[in-house]
């Protein structure tokens, strides 16, 4: 049942080149910060975590185009949303120190993202320099009500090395410039969510995205994909006992893939349905788990794998670790024969699998 030591080593490889990448990336969070060319933004705003700095950020981002923003450690205030341009004459950087926070006001009413990255001036541009911006360090605080970040236009964008804490969606990369395709890269950002019963840790409607070394908490629905051509790489959600959770516990995913992507050393982790698979997604040396006292799964399901239709997808080394035979543990639930998917040499203790039938012996291969 345990992880083979393998893909251990390859999940701690992973974990410790972005952890370096993130030192490399922060190095200049120094006092120095404006003799390194940098715009040193409490240079215009306060950051006592009391005045409204919305406004003033907005100017500041609107009247420093192709700068590097670099946000000292305290706390922003923002009433509402702040948004970077997406064109890459006008596009800015955005760079924080490690406790530099930005936390929605209280009163906050916005359905938008605390930082749009693209939110205004939309473009489709890889060729002109400036387009590659990003958003590397410190903490969004969407103190339960905001949205974390989105990415509303552009291609190439970053967002690395951020904490996203106690939002409604941590980060939602929308609809791409090109086509639907939106080339972002995403690495190690970790997010709680507020417990709602409509929370998501990563919400992705494009194309052509790469995430890497994520953990997500707090959230019911972990990372939701209606885009197609994505890869996840060591994303880990992990389900959060909350009383607001546990009432829709049945409603909970891991990943909630409506399209076709790709995952690598993915875990889902005591979710309700660890994968829902719509298309033909390939999954390689994923996990899903559960744990706890093997009584805590009485009158629950627990599914390693759902399909809303037929199964197409094709997984490969899928470790699934039932807890107990309290709860009605799943491999595969598949709602339409006919499918060509496959397991291919999953690593299941058979003796706790007790749903009627067993339906994923059929696609072992």
């Amino acid at each position: 049942m345990s992880m083979d030591i393998s893909r251990r080593k390859f999940l701690v490889g992973l974990t410790v080149t972005f952890a370096s990448a993130c030192a490399l990336m922060l190095s200049a969070a120094t006092p120095d910060a404006a003799r390194r060319g940098f715009v040193v933004v409490t240079d215009f705003v306060p950051a006592d975590g009391t005045t409204d700095v919305a406004d003033a950020l907005q100017k500041v981002i609107d009247t420093h185009p192709n700068r590097t923003l670099y946000f000292p450690d305290g706390t922003y205030l923002l009433s509402k949303p702040i948004a970077t341009p997406a064109e890459p004459t006008l596009s800015v950087d955005l760079q924080l120190s490690n406790y530099a926070i930005l936390k929605a006001a209280p009163g906050w009413t916005n359905d938008e993202a605390m930082v749009r990255l693209g939110g205004i001036h939309p473009a489709n541009n890889i060729r002109t320099p400036g387009s590659n911006y990003s958003f590397t360090g410190g903490i969004i605080d969407g103190s339960g009500v905001a949205k974390g970040i989105s990415i509303d236009s552009g291609r190439e964008t970053k967002v690395r090395c951020v904490s996203i804490k106690d939002v409604l969606v941590g980060l939602h990369i929308k609809h791409g410039a090109n086509g639907n395709s939106s080339d972002s890269d995403i690495a190690d950002v970790n997010i709680v969510g507020n417990g709602a019963t409509n929370s998501v840790g990563v919400f992705i409607e494009s194309c052509d995205n790469t995430l890497s070394n994520m953990r997500i908490a707090g959230a019911l629905v972990g990372v939701k994909l209606t885009g197609s051509g994505n890869l996840m790489q060591n994303l880990h959600p992990l389900y959060a006992y909350r009383p607001s959770l546990n009432a829709v516990y049945s409603n909970s995913v891991g990943f909630l893939d409506m399209g076709s992507n790709h995952y690598r050393c993915c875990y889902s982790d005591h979710f309700s349905t660890g994968f829902v698979l719509n298309g033909r997604s390939v999954l390689n040396s994923c996990i899903v788990w559960w744990y706890g006292k093997p009584e805590h799964g009485k009158g629950k399901r627990r599914t390693g794998i759902r399909c809303p239709r037929a199964f197409t997808s094709h997984v490969t080394d899928l470790t699934i670790g039932f807890k107990g035979t309290q709860a009605l543990n799943t491999v595969l639930d598949v709602a339409q024969d006919g499918g060509k998917g496959f397991l291919r040499t999953p690593i299941i203790d058979e003796k706790l699998v007790n749903e009627p039938g067993k339906a994923y012996l059929k696609y072992l291969k």
